[in-house]
């Protein structure tokens, strides 16, 4: 089980350093999302993310050191030209929609096609509910939402980051099933090299491989549609 990292803690080693991106339409809550899980915090008056943004924090997970680095972005379509170099290299997602207006959920099948576009086809996926603290003004039934989930095989939660409900679950779940994915990978590797050193990977940044993740050639993504 994951146990929380501190929240600067800068100084400690680190095993694996995953990529997480937060995506969906624009003021549904990610950037709040972001400084609840990275900072424990929550700014009423939050503003628009300008272009993109990432934060850190370093959690334990199974007694090795993960640090989570992540990215959000404006869900605004004039900034989608950063799109191909913010999936790059994620080995997360979180597909985030406000539960009290339903249009930010019929946007997600478009968003979860463009992830599934530009990242890796193993990304790790969770859909999340956000703004449980406004339960009567709720528009998205949870059924729909674990339906679409189901379907689509991905994990799902509703969250407040106002009132910090399911926040830390979200990303350690997320967090958790990426650390086993690359662990499983670890020991096949290792199976390979006798005695070879699972660990092998340790500090570096952890891509779990798929098309144009191994060694990402020149261009490889310049001319996906």
């Amino acid at each position: 089980m994951a146990s929380s990292g501190g929240y600067g803690d800068a100084s400690q080693k680190v095993d694996y350093v995953f990529k997480v991106v937060l995506i969906g339409d624009s003021a549904v809550g990610k950037s709040q999302i972001l400084s609840r899980f990275a900072r424990n915090e929550f700014s009423l008056d939050s503003k628009a993310t300008i272009g993109v943004e990432f934060q850190t924090r370093t959690m334990v997970i199974q007694h090795k050191s993960v640090k989570a680095q992540i990215w959000d972005t404006a869900g605004q379509e004039r900034y989608r030209a950063v799109t191909s170099a913010y999936y790059r290299g994620a080995v997360g997602a979180m597909l985030v929609y406000d539960i009290t207006k339903r249009q930010t959920f019929d946007h997600i099948p478009r968003w979860l096609e463009e992830l599934r576009a530009h990242a890796d086809k193993n990304i790790v996926i969770i859909l999340i509910g956000n703004k449980t603290d406004l339960e009567e003004q709720r528009a998205v039934p949870t059924e729909d939402a674990k339906e679409f989930a189901e379907k689509e095989g991905l994990f799902f939660l509703e969250t407040s980051a106002l009132e910090a409900t399911n926040v830390e679950e979200a990303f350690v779940t997320v967090l958790t099933e990426i650390f086993n994915i690359v662990n499983k990978r670890n020991l096949v590797a290792g199976d390979d090299q006798a005695n070879g050193n699972p660990a092998s990977l340790s500090g570096k940044k952890i891509v779990i491989p798929g098309p144009a993740q191994v060694i990402p050639e020149k261009n490889s993504m310049c001319c996906r549609s």
